[in-house]
């Protein structure tokens, strides 16, 4: 199974800390299985250069970014310089600089890091487990779904799907991207910054922490254009509605307890969000008002057997995509179980690829409006279907944790 994970979630930020080890039983999954993880690598580090700015949080309004005192705080107690940091000591990932904890999220500022050549050369790992790996069919798993051929977004994707994006991060093995949505916000309606996709994105899971250098772009090279017509592209026609900061992140207890780079493990909690402030401090307009939407997520979506088609939206980056350009898939779902003691997964024909990892599951109500109601999180490697988990009273409780911990600012 080839999973939509980037390159395995982004870094560190992270919602409660419960640690719940699912029993692993067999599952009769064919063929190879691999995180999707929508992440790429992009081994070009060495274009950084020492980039200007740093910091989290919070602008002046001027341009100018403002290092709040508790992130150079949070720093300082893992023995992190915000100057060295800012000037590449974010690539040591050595086991005591790797922050793990829900509250060890720190994602400062680099401005211009991600300039419109960086994110367009990340890429998409190709990690691959035997089918074996993946455990735990309850008998009942549905058969596997008829391929669904992705169809091209048209741009501009502001116009036909304004909450979709992309999320960029730096992982050990290098550059990683995935796809995003953004959501409404309870605490801030009609100004939403919180942004959904797979907790894969945001953190390693078992083995690792949180990524580094998160930040989201909506509408990512809105008008479409090839890999080749992007190079030299100035960076408002690959993020025309800027680049915005993780500025807090949080994921399930269970991915950062289970989750792996490979196979199923987690897999039924893979979901994380992501809370943002814009690069260059921003004209005072929050995410939701800076792209004129939003979706609300559905905690509650019926079973699977109830719902009619599910619509998954992202950017595949692995062949035959080459990651620039927004995909969609419409299917009825199946169920498919990873672990016997985790809730089934949705899953759907689908030949959208890595990168796609995060991307949101849509679904129309019976009042009409779409709703999200899964991210993409798992596929085969050979690419015919996605797998997505159903989001209920853990997912609500990530959350209500990041929108609760910003609703008085």
């Amino acid at each position: 199974m080839r999973s939509t994970r980037p390159s395995v979630t982004a870094r560190r930020g992270r919602s409660a800390r419960r640690t719940t080890s699912p029993v692993v039983a067999a599952v009769a999954l064919v063929s190879v299985v691999a995180l999707t993880a929508t992440a790429c690598d992009s081994g070009d580090d060495e274009a950084d250069g020492k980039p200007s700015a740093s910091a989290n949080a919070g602008g002046t309004g001027d341009g100018k970014i403002k290092i709040p005192d508790d992130i150079r705080n949070k720093l300082k107690e893992h023995g992190i310089d915000i100057d060295k940091w800012r000037n590449g000591a974010w690539r040591d990932w050595s086991k005591d600089d790797w922050l793990r904890e829900a509250n060890d999220f720190v994602n400062p500022i680099i401005k211009d890091l991600w300039d419109p050549d960086r994110m367009r050369r990340a890429k998409n790992p190709d990690k691959r487990v035997d089918a074996n790996d993946i455990s735990g069919d309850q008998g009942v798993t549905d058969p596997t779904p008829a391929p669904v051929t992705a169809q091209a977004v048209s741009p501009t994707y502001h116009a036909n799907a304004a909450t979709a994006g992309k999320v960029f991060f730096d992982s050990p093995e290098g550059t990683m991207v995935c796809s995003a949505t953004v959501v409404e916000d309870p605490a801030h309606p009609g100004k939403s910054n919180l942004v959904w996709t797979a907790g894969h994105c945001v953190h390693a899971g078992k083995k690792g922490g949180w990524y580094r250098n998160i930040a989201f772009v909506p509408s990512y090279n809105d008008a479409g254009r090839s890999a080749a017509q992007l190079k030299g592209a100035p960076k408002d026609e690959v993020a025309p509605f800027g680049l915005w900061w993780g500025d807090w992140a949080q994921t399930s207890d269970q991915w950062i307890a289970q989750g792996g780079s490979t196979g199923g493990q987690g897999a039924p909690y893979d979901y994380a969000v992501i809370h943002v402030t814009p690069e260059k401090g921003g004209n005072g307009k929050s995410l939701q008002e800076t792209v004129g939407a939003a979706l609300p997520v559905n905690f509650d979506a019926p079973a699977v057997p109830k719902v009619r088609s599910l619509t998954a939206t992202g950017y595949p980056a692995a062949a035959p995509y080459d990651g620039q350009r927004l995909y969609q898939c419409q299917d009825k779902p199946g169920r498919l179980s990873v672990t016997a003691s985790d809730p089934t997964m949705y899953r759907i024909g689908c030949t959208m690829t890595g990168g796609s990892s995060g991307g949101g599951w849509v679904e129309t109500g019976p009042d009409g409006k779409p709703a999200l109601v899964s991210n993409t999180s798992i596929g085969p490697v050979s690419s015919g279907w996605l797998a997505g988990p159903r989001l209920g009273p853990v997912a609500k409780k990530v959350f209500d944790s990041v929108s609760g911990k910003f609703a008085g600012r």
